[in-house]
């Protein structure tokens, strides 16, 4: 079975067109199985009321449907936070209000620029069209649901992002680092043996407890291979569009990956910020948000050294 992973963004509403509504929260599932491909779409239906599902929702997908309705605000903050966490494979259009000089004026010198440009009516053909983007190595699931399941116990939802898992498979749950076992996988709601990155499962676990897993939390190999900090320093760079100050004890949220942490400014030069509960990383963008920003939201991102 072979996955594809979509994020959609701008009008939402036309997720409804590509596959059947699943779980929602503050991010709705929606897939379609055609064969041996399972397709989901990933929508951050808690944004922009927030800003955190946008992140989260774009660390689900390998690639990006941005259909384009208003040049507002929100629409910056898309373009913003797709450039810094360099999502380059994506499809971009538009509804017939949009000018689309002014758009392509916004998304010059971002990795927009590249992306597919295609009318609204050839979006589910284009989408079709694309092919699955498995990453190879020791296995790595990112959680982005947990749910106790009456007579099944702990279930998780999440992406293998890395490598495969097989039934029986023993693995870390970080940043508890609790071991857990996998007592059963679920692809499109059908028992499988096996599912490889970069597929959408289901799995129920036996050694965690669901209120020991939180979204972002990652189900892995190899522990060695991931860093678990609750303060962090980063190779920062400022987004020219926010206007607001940094300073020390300013409070923020860290963005990682499909982790969403309070933080604390230890130091404005060089950035150093103190989390509230650790954080997993390895080699991923962090980013800084100000939810209660009255303009953009973002104040910029860089890499944690």
């Amino acid at each position: 079975m072979r996955s594809v992973n979509f994020v959609v963004l701008g009008e939402q509403s036309i997720a409804d067109e590509f596959g059947k509504k699943g779980t929602k929260t503050d991010i709705t599932l929606y897939d379609r199985k055609e064969s041996d491909i399972i397709r989901t779409w990933v929508v951050p239906n808690g944004f922009p009321d927030k800003i955190q599902p946008l992140f989260q929702a774009i660390s689900l997908g390998e690639y990006i449907i941005f259909y384009v309705g208003s040049l507002d605000k929100f629409t910056g903050e898309q373009i913003i936070a797709l450039d810094l966490l360099k999502k380059r494979e994506g499809i971009l259009s538009h509804t017939y209000e949009v000018d689309e000089n002014r758009l392509t004026a916004m998304i010059k010198g971002t990795v927009l620029e590249h992306y597919k440009l295609v009318s609204s009516s050839d979006l589910k053909q284009v989408t079709n069209k694309l092919e699955p983007i498995s990453k190879e190595g020791k296995t790595k699931i990112v959680i982005d649901h947990c749910f106790d399941v009456k007579g099944v116990g702990t279930v998780v939802l999440g992406k293998v992002s890395q490598g495969k898992v097989k039934q029986y498979d023993t693995l870390k749950l970080l940043p508890v680092g609790i071991e857990v076992m996998v007592k059963s996988i679920q692809m499109h709601d059908d028992s499988v043996s096996e599912a490889k990155s970069p597929a959408r499962v289901g799995l129920s676990l036996k050694g965690a407890k669901p209120d020991e897993i939180n979204r972002g939390d990652i189900l892995c190999e190899d522990s060695s291979a991931c860093q678990i900090k609750s303060e962090i320093e980063l190779d920062f760079k400022k987004n020219p569009f926010y206007k607001g100050e940094i300073s020390e004890n300013q409070m923020c949220l860290v963005s990682i990956d499909m982790q969403v942490k309070a933080a604390k400014f230890v130091s404005a030069n060089p950035i150093k910020l103190r989390l509230d509960k650790p954080a997993i990383f390895d080699n991923d963008i962090c980013v800084i948000l100000k939810p209660d920003s009255e303009n953009i939201r973002i104040l910029g991102s860089g890499t944690i050294r």
